[in-house]
């Protein structure tokens, strides 16, 4: 009588080892977007920014591609830095326009030439006139002996920082003298002497 063999049991299935998340991108884009972010405020230096956030920008969507396969977890980080990213070009765009405003503006008015006139009045005899005017790096020192009021002198500078001085003594013969500084036809200083010796300072005035 032969032995009865006992059924064979099939193997058992063997389970795959589950698949590392690659979560690499979407932590690459949140980090470049959001350090992108903190430089885009900051005036000339934010053009680093530009890079910073464009490579956030395409990282967090390779991140957030991943998750969608499966192949990544990390689908929060890759929506912050898609957000961050969007953020610090938005603040980018608005910093460069801003900035190439502010530099329109400055040269502008370094080369806007301004017309300045000197004028001095009164019955003083006898008058010394001390005027300069300085602009874009040039200063000029001019004196006048004026023997009868009035007297006027008329300059143009120009420059970022433009401005000038003008200083009137009376004689001798005494009197009285009175000088005015003129912008642009807006009067920006005056000032009264009396007597021998006074000073009328019309000094000190920039545009």
């Amino acid at each position: 009588m032969s032995a009865t063999q006992s059924p064979q049991m099939p193997p058992a299935p063997t389970e795959e080892p589950a698949r590392e998340a690659r979560n690499g991108l979407g932590i690459t884009g949140f980090v470049l977007g959001l350090v992108g972010l903190l430089f885009s405020w900051i005036p000339f230096i934010g053009v680093i920014a530009w890079p910073l956030v464009v490579l956030g920008l395409i990282f967090s969507i390779l991140g957030l591609l991943r998750v969608k396969n499966l192949k990544a977890t990390n689908k929060g980080m890759s929506i912050a830095g898609l957000v961050v990213s969007v953020l610090g070009l938005g603040v980018a765009i608005v910093m460069l326009i801003v900035t190439s405003q502010a530099v329109n503006e400055v040269t502008e008015e370094a080369n806007r030439e301004v017309t300045v006139q000197y004028e001095v009045t009164g019955d003083a005899s006898g008058v010394e006139v001390v005027y300069s005017t300085f602009g874009g790096g040039n200063y000029s020192t001019n004196t006048a002996s004026v023997d009868k009021l009035p007297w006027s002198e008329e300059l143009t500078t120009k420059g970022l920082f433009k401005g000038g001085d003008l200083r009137v003594v009376v004689g001798a013969g005494g009197g009285s003298a009175a000088c005015k500084v003129t912008v642009d036809g807006e009067v920006v200083k005056t000032a009264e002497a009396e007597g021998v010796g006074g000073v009328a300072n019309c000094n000190g005035f920039a545009e």
